[in-house]
């Protein structure tokens, strides 16, 4: 079916014009033409806090580095919440805690959600290990605590490189597995996705640095503040710009306005992070517009994607596009 102008059809040797009316490409037989994501809102927000997960533990890597213990710390304590908070969201979607085992039977490279599943599964353990050995030091220095007190804080260190490492999968494959699905707007996007997201990781990372570490220990997370809102502001520029139809529902609806919110949320968090190095309050909410900008860029993303799914226009006008080029194209060529 074509939703273009009418055409006109004659019948026999001149007879009657008849104006075939514009037809609009709703459904397939009373069914969608693409079947909506079946996912609901718990992994918008497991897009949320594995990015969080992901940028605190590069926070509490560089923190490590360059010698600054209260916010190492915070780094990998947040790390630990966002995984465990993306582990119980994650359950929460698939419906059962097997499900999530039965994906570590087996290794499959192109499988995006096969991938994901062993990045969370290396990365937790890490992180927990991470975390744990930033308690250990107030343990009793006698006895077994206190071997725990000698012990534990190396393996600590190695296990927060582990996380650091793994992070930046754990922040980008999100965005590949949204891009891997046949969403329209979500599967046109793959260049950029994985872009948004890790910006996202390293926003909120350095979001959570700004509200719980002091002021004099923060200059890692103001530079990844501003690192992280400059990725995340050009991917969206991108999304929202370079898809031609499929970019609509990033502008448009709930989508369109969480992105916009989230753009203000980041601009403001990034400047804010810059200019209130000297004033605790400033850095404070700034790091929660980091944070709230994160929030809304992955429900943003995600609801866009749906919009598409849902709308059979977004599915049909590119595929027509799509071949009225290769159609073109090997017109031209022949």
């Amino acid at each position: 079916m074509s939703g273009g102008a009418g055409r006109r059809r004659r019948s026999g040797g001149g007879g009657e014009a008849l104006a075939v009316p514009a037809a609009e490409f709703t459904s397939y037989y009373g069914r969608p033409v693409l079947k909506p994501p079946v996912w609901t809102w718990e992994i918008a927000a497991y897009l949320f806090t594995g990015g969080l997960a992901a940028g605190s533990s590069v926070l509490a890597a560089g923190a490590q580095v360059t010698g600054r213990p209260a916010l190492r710390r915070v780094g990998r304590v947040a790390a630990l919440a966002g995984v465990v908070a993306s582990g119980v969201l994650l359950v929460a979607d698939l419906g059962r805690p097997a499900r999530f085992h039965h994906m570590l039977r087996v290794v499959k490279p192109t499988s995006p959600m096969s991938v994901g599943t062993w990045i969370l599964s290396v990365f937790g353990p890490a992180a927990g290990v991470a975390a744990v050995a930033e308690v250990v030091p107030w343990l009793p220095d006698r006895g077994v605590s206190g071997v725990g007190r000698r012990v534990v804080p190396p393996v600590g260190h190695a296990a927060g490189w582990v996380a650091a490492v793994t992070a930046p999968a754990l922040a980008t494959y999100t965005g590949v597995l949204l891009a891997d699905t046949a969403v329209p707007s979500w599967h046109e996007a793959y260049p950029e996705l994985p872009v948004i997201f890790a910006g996202s990781a390293l926003a909120s990372g350095a979001g959570v640095g700004l509200v719980a570490a002091p002021s004099g220990e923060s200059g890692p997370a103001r530079r990844m503040a501003v690192a992280g809102a400059a990725l995340e502001l050009v991917g969206a520029h991108r999304v929202e710009t370079r898809l031609g139809l499929l970019s609509e529902p990033y502008r448009s609806g709930v989508a369109g306005r969480l992105l916009r919110a989230a753009r203000v949320l980041t601009v403001l968090g990034a400047v804010g992070a810059v200019a209130g190095r000297r004033s605790r309050v400033v850095s404070v909410v700034s790091g929660v517009a980091l944070l709230a900008a994160s929030v809304a860029t992955r429900f943003g993303v995600f609801h866009a994607g749906v919009v598409s799914a849902r709308d059979p226009r977004y599915t049909v006008v590119p595929q027509r596009q799509r071949l009225a080029r290769r159609v073109a194209g090997a017109g031209s060529g022949s």
